[in-house]
This record gives structure tokens, C-alpha cells and sequence, in this order.
């Protein structure tokens, strides 16, 4: 018994072990892409990745630091539009709206900012940026833990993309460990993506931003 023991816990470390490598392997590659708001290039676009709504509709800390970080990127020249990416699967559920909403209320005008309602995963939000909005480059704004998958999803995609870290504050630890532990499971599943399963997102219409 003590030896199944030893056995299944050593598979364990193992599995953990190979699981963990994709993690790896995008933050040791795409690392050197993130930058700050003042470092950040000029470019058309900005993509905002969704990130959860609070009860009341409104976003959640998270994903109000990732609308901001874009309002200043809007603010200080370095983009024209913002591109906000999330879920609306629900009625009740919408957070490009909430998104867009908080943008307008830091003061970016309504014509400067376009909705995608179909990125329920980080890989539609890439896919449809590149295929459907027609992108060739942007900047991503999203907290640093999500960066590298965000980074190698895109350039999967054909998409050349810088990525602008929206850590605006010092997040939980317990948050902070939860998300990186959930981050390596997602870019396992990311590579299996781009790399087998290749998967298709909603499509539709193709659409310009103007």
C-alpha cells in the first residue's frame, strides 16, 4: 500500500511537472513583451480582455483596472480605439456593455470605443480580433498573470501584439495564487488549442473599426 502510495504521488509530481511547462514556456517567451502604460508603442488599438461583473453589472476590480489601463493608453495618445472584449452568453450577463460603460464614464467618447460580445475565452477574443475585426497589431490590457497566454494566443493568430500590464494594485495573495494555479491549467489548454484541437469561435460578419 505504502508503495501504490509513493507510486501515485510521484505520478502526481509528474503530471504537475508537465503541466506546468506551458506556463513556462509563455512567461519565459512573452515576458519581454509586457510593458507599462509609458512604455507602451503606438498602435490603432487596444484590445481589453473581459474579466467577470460584479452582482450590480458593474465590473469587477479586476476588470475595471484593465478599462482603465486602457483609458490611459486612450488618454495619452498611444490609441485611437478600444476594443472591448467579454462575455454576454446571458441576458442578465454582459460585460462589454459594463466595459464600455466605465470607459465612457473616465471620459472616453462613445465612437472610440467597439464591442465584442463573443469573447467568452481569451482564445475567441484573439481569434476574433484577427479574423473578424481585422487586425494586424494592437496592444492587450490585462493584469500581468494573463499577459503570456494573451501574447501567444495572438501571435498564434498571426496578430503582432504588445501587451500593457493593468496591475493597478496589490491584488490578494490569495487571489494572486488562485489565478496563476488557474493560468496553468488555461495555457496547457491554450497550446492544445492552437496546436491540436483547433477550435472554432463565433464568427459572423467581419467588421471594420473605423
Amino acid at each position: 500500500m505504502l508503495k501504490f502510495i509513493r507510486w501515485a504521488l510521484g505520478g502526481l509530481a509528474a503530471l504537475g511537472v508537465i503541466l506546468a511547462l506551458p506556463r513556462l514556456y509563455t512567461a519565459l517567451r512573452y515576458n519581454p513583451e509586457i510593458k507599462a502604460v509609458a512604455e507602451a508603442p503606438v498602435r490603432r488599438v487596444a484590445i481589453v480582455f473581459g474579466a467577470g461583473l460584479r452582482r450590480d453589472g458593474r465590473p469587477t476590480t479586476v476588470l475595471y483596472d484593465r478599462v482603465w489601463t486602457a483609458v490611459q493608453l486612450y488618454r495619452q495618445g498611444k490609441v485611437q480605439k478600444l476594443l472591448m472584449s467579454g462575455d454576454n452568453q446571458f441576458e442578465n450577463y454582459n460585460e462589454p456593455a459594463s466595459m464600455k460603460q466605465a470607459a465612457i464614464e473616465l471620459g472616453v467618447p462613445e465612437k472610440d470605443i467597439v464591442l465584442d460580445y463573443a469573447g467568452q475565452r481569451t482564445y475567441d477574443t484573439c481569434y476574433r480580433a484577427r479574423y473578424i475585426f481585422g487586425l494586424q497589431e494592437a496592444v492587450l490590457v490585462t493584469q500581468s498573470f494573463h499577459l503570456p497566454r494573451a501574447l501567444f494566443l495572438c501571435e498564434a493568430f498571426g496578430l503582432k501584439a504588445v501587451g500593457i500590464s493593468a496591475d493597478q494594485r496589490a491584488y490578494l495573495r490569495g487571489s494572486q495564487v488562485v489565478w496563476n494555479a488557474r493560468e496553468v491549467m488555461a495555457t496547457a489548454a491554450a497550446l492544445w488549442d492552437v496546436w491540436v484541437a483547433r477550435p472554432t469561435p463565433i464568427l459572423g460578419e467581419p467588421i471594420s473599426i473605423e
